[in-house]
């Protein structure tokens, strides 16, 4: 009965120390997946100066439209657009836009390849640069 205790007593220490191990390495990967997603937003938003919503967000449809997205959804309480791209593969963006301070609205992009998010930032950046194009053109009146 006082071995078995002894046994038991010891496999706990084991498993104890075993686990504060795994402990530290699930801290250290938490923090490296925080950096990494703090990253990917960063990617996928950018501010504007506007405050008209609504123009945003049919420059938004306009904008995918153009990178040959079809629009599944839009919702302009939400501010979120939803569009797919059927090129031999399935690519969906979600987008969505509020309000940021005053004076600005940010835009967040999320793209899916099938069912995999896209981390490049190629797709992003393609996507961004021409919203600010289209922002510049409907803003100075040239379509």
């Amino acid at each position: 009965m006082k071995n078995s205790k002894v046994i038991i007593a010891g496999f706990l220490a084991i498993t104890l120390i075993g686990l504060s191990g795994c402990q530290t390495n699930s801290s250290k990967q938490l923090l490296k997946t925080d950096e990494s997603q703090v990253k990917m937003r960063s990617i996928q938003t950018r501010a504007f100066d506007t405050t008209d919503k609504n123009k945003m967000l049919r420059t938004v449809i306009a904008t995918l439209q153009d990178l040959g997205f079809v629009v599944d959804k839009a919702d302009e309480v939400l501010g979120s657009v939803s569009a797919t791209k059927l090129d031999g593969y399935q690519l969906r963006m979600t987008t969505t836009v509020r309000p940021r301070g005053n004076t600005q609205l940010l835009v967040r992009a999320n793209a899916q390849y099938n069912l995999t998010a896209v981390k490049d930032p190629e797709i992003y950046q393609d996507f961004f640069t021409s919203l600010g194009k289209s922002l510049f053109l409907s803003a100075h009146s040239v379509e």
